[in-house]
């Protein structure tokens, strides 16, 4: 049984300087579109966000394009989506995209994607939310960040009673099985969901 039907990807309006970060937002956007899940994102053409949207929709994927009305033209909103969703501000946006979303995953971007990012986890530690988040850790970018949060838990900042539940992967086509496996234990055992602290899986 599928449990994660849409994922909500955070990621770079930028391409970066490194073309394997373009290459693994091409390749989850098609793997996305293979496993007919639903992509959810930020609703911008450019960089990384731009990248995964096009491969999941030239792959015959469902894309919903989540953007506030300052971005459209920043951020060249992509009109070749599903469904277009255009919000009055970026609190809203970030509503509408948990909303349609099963599960998260932060690909490399700026602070914005940051941002997102820590937001989910706060929530997520303080058991607003039991949906997956998975940190792609491509070619270390996030590892200034693991790093951070295991510093934050040895100084008992992040108490073992609200760990930050998150799971990492370092390769494009671990991502979706790390996901289902985090939904499928978030099912089974819904009381304890957010109890592990750190990683709950290192892919």
């Amino acid at each position: 049984m599928q449990l994660i039907r849409s994922v909500c990807v955070y990621c770079g309006s930028s391409p970066g300087n490194d073309p394997r970060y373009l290459a693994a937002a091409e390749e989850f956007g098609k793997s996305l579109a293979e496993n007919g899940i639903q992509l959810v994102y930020g609703g911008g053409g450019l960089g990384l966000m731009g990248a995964i949207a096009q491969s999941a929709r030239a792959h015959g994927g469902r894309v919903v394009g989540i953007i506030p009305e300052f971005l459209i033209k920043r951020e060249h909103m992509l009109e070749d989506v599903t469904q277009q969703i255009v919000t009055p501000d970026m609190h809203t946006r970030k509503q509408l995209m948990f909303d349609h979303s099963d599960a998260f995953v932060a690909f490399p971007g700026g602070v914005g994607t940051l941002e997102e990012l820590v937001e989910q986890l706060t929530w997520a530690q303080l058991g607003r939310h039991t949906k997956p988040i998975l940190i792609a850790d491509l070619h270390g970018y996030w590892q200034p960040l693991l790093q951070m949060l295991a510093h934050m838990e040895r100084h008992a900042f992040i108490r073992r009673q609200l760990s930050v539940p998150y799971v990492t992967a370092d390769r494009v086509s671990d991502i979706i099985p790390a996901l289902e496996q985090c939904a499928d234990r978030a099912r089974a055992q819904p009381e304890t969901a957010t109890a592990a602290a750190g990683p709950i899986s290192h892919m």
